[in-house]
């Protein structure tokens, strides 16, 4: 028997303090990335917490965290310090060293087909990965496979039509994806990090609505939660409302618990 999931201790955090102090680290993505993916991970252990309150007591020795696309590491000390077994996957090695960091449980994988057997993790997770991966509801997929019953799976991603979409490219991804990316490679004298149709794709709320209550629909999984990540809890009826929500919610947050 699993214990049902709520989403009253997130509601509690989301702050204008907290989404204030967050779209402030975002000035730093670019110039001081330890500044901004350490706010980033505590933010981000903080929401998980507040669905798994007690995750040194998920599993008889701490919660098995998996992180699905964990990048160069900055999450780990985050999830170790609230007492959890963390383990990153990440395809790309570059991104695995970029922040000069050791890495402890690290495993180079593919988020679409995950080394890991199913049922195995505790708490899967995934943070601003999904606008990263042409196939993403594959990977929300394979999330959900490796969780255990009972478990949680948290996905928060990038909605392409609110005002962080292009991420470096800026507000010109609404001239369209291509577009920015060749002003930017003009302006900047080199192309993007996060490339269009390469590295970086539109993906919308429905989207990812879709395959939770898809996911719920088959008996797979219960949606226990979809609310704007950086934006304070008295905004989050954006998430009601059609093409709203994609414009003004910025990074939408799907919480799932396995059956």
């Amino acid at each position: 028997m699993t214990t049902p999931l709520s989403g009253a201790r997130m509601a509690r955090l989301a702050t204008l303090r907290r989404a204030a102090g967050l779209l402030n680290d975002f000035r730093f993505e670019q110039s001081d990335p330890a500044r901004f993916y350490g706010a980033l991970a505590a933010d981000t252990a903080s929401m998980v917490e507040a669905f798994v309150p007690d995750l040194a007591g998920a599993a008889p020795d701490g919660a098995v965290v998996l992180d699905v696309g964990g990048g160069p590491g900055y999450f780990a000390d985050a999830f170790r310090a609230r007492g959890a077994h963390y383990v990153s996957v990440e395809p790309d090695p570059t991104e695995m060293h970029a922040g000069g960091l050791e890495h402890r449980g690290s495993v180079r994988g593919s988020g679409q087909a995950l080394p890991f057997a199913d049922g195995c993790v505790d708490v899967c997770l995934s943070s601003n990965v999904v606008e990263h991966t042409p196939t993403p509801w594959q990977m929300a997929d394979e999330m959900l496979r490796v969780t255990r019953p009972g478990g949680v799976v948290i996905i928060s991603y990038t909605l392409w039509w609110g005002p962080f979409g292009g991420h470096e490219m800026g507000l010109t991804h609404y001239l369209g994806g291509h577009r920015a990316a060749r002003l930017y490679t003009r302006r900047h004298g080199r192309p993007p990090k996060n490339l269009y149709g390469t590295s970086l794709f539109a993906v919308s709320a429905a989207d990812g609505l879709r395959w939770a209550r898809a996911a719920a629909g088959s008996g797979r999984a219960e949606l226990v939660a979809a609310f704007p990540r950086y934006i304070p809890r008295w905004m989050w009826w954006v998430m009601r409302v059609p093409v709203l929500r994609d414009v003004l919610g910025t990074n939408l947050v799907l919480v799932l618990q396995r059956r």
